[in-house]
Order: structure tokens, then C-alpha cells, then sequence
């Protein structure tokens, strides 16, 4: 197979996997061309590509993408861009004759995901989302088990999922806390979740039902818990000295190049004040599914808890299998700069059970996780940019139609959430 031509528009944090992943993998692709609204952070990519002794790539303006594709013959773009210019990108290089491979989630609205399903069918092209969580080997464990029948048919599952305050926060201090620019947690964080429930379940989302609201975030909320301090961003503020919500962007290198020392072109404070004005995202959110195949979930959020991690249970006609993932049990003053790259510094623990309707649980051993998610973003960039993966009864990679549909959950959720009442998936869109 030819070596493929890979060009990144997006240029943040995220980036740098994909970026590092595809320069790993030179036998089988190679980095042309970066492509962003800010002239700095592409140079600070590039300068991170000399320090591994790899040529630096053409950085093109967001304007000139169309001609960044035509003029570097590029095969397959690879899309890092805030949530909601998602679509543009796909659509364009789409019809431009590219693959695309989009970080989640795929769009923010249910219109943009028709526009994708659109775009593939006339180009006959590729859209796989980086659903990363999919290649967790715990998360391997528990669709292998569930696949196997190891409770027979899913009745029902419960989900939590606990977003510590140091990672939490972290969603309200960037571009995310704008519901134009990520949909909200629901859409930017859950449809993680979500995929893996519909990965799972091996069902879709028909019928949805939300609660939620903005309770500890944001200007209000501060105040009445106590949390506020008068700073719009950390970056010049002695208020931010001492709060131990700030982000302090100037003490880690890499975030200073993408952001400190880029902000002078498009005005991002990438280290806004969780507690400060603008914030338009909940950060506690209670969701209810009904699945196509009959199987019911209960799903909650919590976007400021002590701890981070997540609790799934699921009970079927032969059994019940839990599974309890403590990713760190508090949040001590040791801030990773970026969250998921390395392990957190304070202790974890996994557990994964199976317990049959007459007869003791049985804990289920689990293979080793390493940094990055639990490795699953090393195992996951292998196999979108190494050499062909062999047939996966997993069903890892995921399509456009995935992506659409952990979407869809999160859509009908904060239409629910808008109208109090239920949202049938398909009044929204409909994938049949």
C-alpha cells in the first residue's frame, strides 16, 4: 500500500498524537502540511518536529486549506480544530477527494452530521472518528465479555462518570465552556460515553430523556460555594496566586508555546478563570436512553467531583458485570499539564467483575494500561496510522455512522434538556 499523505488542520494540544503518531509511522504515511488560524502554535509543532530530527512541514492559514490540499497532494486530512469548524473541514477536504480522520466529537449540531452522511456518499470517502476510549484494554475486556454473553441479553446499565476538579475545570477555562463552540458536555465529553454504551449495548439510541444544569461552575455559583475570586484569567492575576482552580500556563513549556506566546494573534486565553462570566455548559447532567434492542440506561455526569473515574453496571438475563475504574482517588497540587497524556500522580485502581444470576462474582483479570489513556492512544494512532490492522471482532475503528450516533444521544439530550420533556432520536435525525 502506498504511503498516504497526511495533512492536520488544528494545531492545539491535540494535535500533538496524531502529529507524533504519524511521524512514528514513516514507513506507511507522511506529515505534509499543518493548517491553522495561528501562525504561532504551527511553528511551535514544527519546532517540536526539528527537535525529533523531522523536517518541518508548509503551514498554511485557515483561508488557504482548499489550496494546502491541491498544493501537497494531500490523501488523508486529519481534523483538531475546535468542535464546531469539525464539519467544514470533513465536508471539504470530503469533496476535495481526502479521507478524513476527525478528533470526537463529529460535529456539534444534528444538520452538520447530515451534511458528513452526505459528503461520504457522493465522494464515496472515509471519515473515522478517534474514539480512542474504544482501544482501553479494560474497555476491550468488557465488550469482549458482553459479546461472549457473559450476562446474556443486556436488560439495563448504569453508567457514572466523575470528571475530578482539576480536569473538570479544565472544560471551563477554554473554549468548551461556549455552547456554540463545543454542544455542551454532552456533546463534547459524553459522546466518549455514549459510543462506548452504543459499542457495548450493540444497539442505538431511540429514546432520550435529560436533566441537568449548571451548578458549580460559572460566575453564580462561585460565590454562593465560595469558589470565586475576582480574575477573568490566571496569566497576570496575583488573585490566581492561590486558587487552586488555576491553571498556570506560563509554568509548563508546551502550553506557554501553543498558547501564552500565541495569543497575540487571535486573542485565546486558553487559562480562563472556571468562575468568571461566559460559562453557557452544565456540569451535571442526568440522562436517560432507551436503546433499539429494548435494553434501558441510566447515565449520570458530574463535572466537579474529588475524584475522577467511573462506575458501569450491567444486568442481564444470566447475570451482572461491574466494572469500577478509580483513574485517581483525590486531586493533589500536582496539576499534568495535559490531561490523559500522563498517569495522574495520586493513586488508581481497576476492577471488573462478572457475577452469574446463582453463583459468586468473579473478578476478571486485566491486561497491564500504560500512559495515554490507558495506552489506548498509542494502541488506537497504530492502528489509524500503521501498517493495516488485521480483521478486529472488536470492531474498534469507528465510522462516521458511529460517530453520529453517540452524537445523537447528546443532540436529543440538550434538546431535552431545552423542552423538559423526551426527544425521540429520530425527530432529530434519522439514520435508518
Amino acid at each position: 500500500m502506498a504511503r498516504r499523505r497526511y495533512a492536520v488542520v488544528g494545531t492545539g494540544a491535540r494535535a500533538e498524537q496524531h502529529v507524533d503518531a504519524i511521524v512514528q509511522h514513516t514507513e506507511h504515511g507522511e506529515l505534509v502540511a499543518f493548517c491553522d488560524v495561528n501562525p504561532s502554535r504551527m511553528a511551535a509543532h514544527n519546532d517540536r518536529l526539528r527537535a525529533r530530527h523531522h523536517r518541518p512541514v508548509p503551514t498554511y492559514a485557515a483561508e488557504d486549506f482548499l489550496r494546502m490540499i491541491e498544493a501537497e497532494r494531500v490523501d488523508v486530512v486529519v481534523v483538531t480544530t475546535v468542535d464546531r469548524h469539525h464539519v467544514t473541514y470533513i465536508v471539504e477536504a470530503l469533496d476535495a477527494g481526502c479521507d478524513v480522520v476527525t478528533e470526537k466529537p463529529m460535529t456539534v449540531d444534528a444538520p452538520s452530521v447530515g451534511k458528513v452522511f452526505d459528503a461520504v456518499e457522493r465522494n464515496d470517502g472515509q471519515v473515522t472518528v478517534a474514539f480512542n476510549y474504544r482501544y482501553n484494554p479494560v474497555h476491550e475486556k468488557v465488550r469482549e465479555l458482553l459479546m461472549g454473553g457473559a450476562v446474556g441479553e443486556i436488560g439495563s446499565v448504569h453508567f457514572e462518570w466523575l470528571l475530578d476538579v482539576r480536569h473538570g475545570a479544565d472544560y471551563f477555562r477554554r473554549w468548551h465552556r461556549d455552547k456554540a463552540n463545543s454542544g455542551g458536555l454532552l456533546v463534547h465529553k459524553s459522546t466518549h460515553h455514549f459510543d462506548l454504551l452504543n459499542w457495548w449495548v450493540d444497539s442505538a439510541p431511540e429514546v432520550v430523556y435529560a436533566q441537568g444544569r449548571l451548578f458549580f461552575y460559572g460566575e453564580e455559583n462561585g460565590k454562593r460555594h465560595g469558589h470565586h475570586r475576582p480574575y477573568e484569567r490566571v496569566h497576570g492575576s496575583p488573585d490566581a496566586l492561590t486558587d487552586p482552580f488555576a491553571l498556570h500556563i506560563d509554568r509548563d513549556p508546551w502550553l506557554r508555546r501553543l498558547y501564552l506566546d500565541a495569543e497575540h494573534h487571535d486573542g485565546y486565553h486558553r487559562d480562563q478563570n472556571p468562575f468568571a462570566p461566559g460559562v453557557s455548559i452544565e456540569d451535571d447532567l442526568s440522562v436517560l436512553v432507551r436503546y433499539a434492542n429494548g435494553a434501558n440506561l441510566t447515565y449520570h455526569l458530574t463535572a466537579y467531583s474529588p475524584w475522577e473515574g467511573y462506575r458501569l453496571m450491567v444486568n442481564g438475563s444470566r447475570g451482572r458485570l461491574e466494572l469500577e475504574v478509580v483513574e485517581n482517588t483525590w486531586v493533589s497540587g500536582q496539576q499534568p499539564a495535559v490531561h490523559g497524556k500522563a498517569p495522574n500522580p495520586e493513586a488508581s485502581s481497576t476492577r471488573l467483575t462478572v457475577q452469574p444470576l446463582f453463583g459468586r462474582a468473579e473478578e476478571i483479570p486485566l491486561p497491564p494500561g500504560g500512559a495515554g489513556h490507558g495506552g489506548a492512544d498509542a494502541r488506537m494512532t497504530g492502528v489509524l496510522y500503521g501498517p493495516p490492522p488485521p480483521p478486529d471482532p472488536l470492531g474498534r475503528q469507528a465510522t462516521h455512522r458511529d460517530g453520529a450516533l453517540s452524537l445523537l444521544t447528546g443532540f436529543a439530550a440538550n434538546r431535552s434538556l431545552e423542552s423538559a420533556t423526551p426527544v425521540r432520536v429520530v425527530d432529530l435525525l434519522d439514520l435508518r
